[in-house]
């Protein structure tokens, strides 16, 4: 297995994959009898920031995300046509306009991608009202956003909505709504976790995206799914999130299934938080990883 440690830069969340690393990261994997392959041609982005970036409309930086995220794609392509199971650790959510374009590039429009989450992240420039483009990768892989955005023309809208299933939304905004709806994407949130169980929830999630459990999977997950108070060093933390369990056990989930060849953990953000904060997100991401990669409890 490859597994590769790379970033976007968010002030703050540039940090995470080295402190992941200090916490045994890599060790930890090795102990489950993965091959790790460390990859970090993007620890440093700064080579890539272009001499000029102008806000495209209220979008921030759009030629420095997208360049790195040019580079990741490419890196996480290379990894999945040799067979490997890329893990991209960040950094914020845009890095996933990387890497699932790099995993899709590999698998094709069969790939299925779990978004894990408490935010939809599929603003478009006229939906979004930050000009975060950590708000808005899910609508670039959807082709949604074509053309609009400076430097992103490399991005092909090759992910299927039927493909992409959300869990555990509680903060989405206005305009993210309509587009769930106008777009028919399968999600479910707070109150379905609430109403059915976990267990539930990913089993029907999976009967979304993957009936039969035979096509490769693409996880993302953002720490900020859980709630606050499991993993509080994140920078868009909202209350009523998952739980400690309930986190780990999406990953367990995804893991039985066998079908796992990309995963992605962001929002990890080391600038947040006094010591005791950081220490308990960075280990429940550890943690996190170890279950989608197969650490079972028995």
């Amino acid at each position: 297995m490859g597994v590769m440690s790379v970033l976007i830069p968010k002030e703050g969340v540039d940090a995470a994959p080295m402190r992941l690393t200090e916490f045994g990261l890599e060790t930890q994997l090795h102990a489950l009898d993965w091959r790790v392959e460390r990859n970090d041609k993007l620890l440093d982005c700064s080579h890539l920031r272009p001499a000029r970036d102008p806000d495209a409309g209220i979008i921030k930086q759009p030629r420095y995300v997208a360049a790195v995220n040019q580079v990741l794609a490419e890196e996480v392509r290379a990894h999945c046509a040799k067979g490997e199971l890329s893990l991209t650790v960040g950094g914020d959510h845009s890095l996933a306009i990387g890497s699932i374009s790099g995993s899709i590039a590999v698998y094709g429009e069969d790939l299925c991608v779990v978004w894990v989450d408490a935010h939809a992240d599929i603003n478009t420039p006229e939906t979004t009202e930050s000009g975060n483009l950590h708000g808005c990768p899910v609508a670039f892989l959807l082709g949604l956003t074509r053309g609009q955005v400076p430097g992103f023309d490399w991005v092909e809208p090759i992910l299927r909505k039927e493909r992409l299933v959300y869990i555990g939304l509680r903060d989405v905004d206005a305009g993210e709504k309509r587009i769930l709806r106008e777009q028919g994407i399968r999600a479910f949130s707070m109150h379905e976790v609430d109403k059915y169980g976990i267990g539930r929830v990913v089993e029907m999630a999976l009967d979304h995206v993957n009936p039969q459990r035979n096509l490769p999977i693409h996880l993302s997950f953002d720490v900020d799914a859980l709630d606050p108070s499991v993993a509080p060093s994140t920078g868009t933390p909202v209350r009523g999130g998952l739980t400690f369990r309930e986190g780990h056990y999406i990953c367990e989930a995804i893991a039985e299934t066998g079908q796992l060849v990309a995963m992605d953990l962001v929002e990890v953000n080391p600038a947040l938080g006094d010591a005791e904060a950081l220490e308990q997100t960075v280990k429940v991401g550890c943690s996190l990883v170890r279950c989608a990669l197969g650490e079972t409890l028995l």
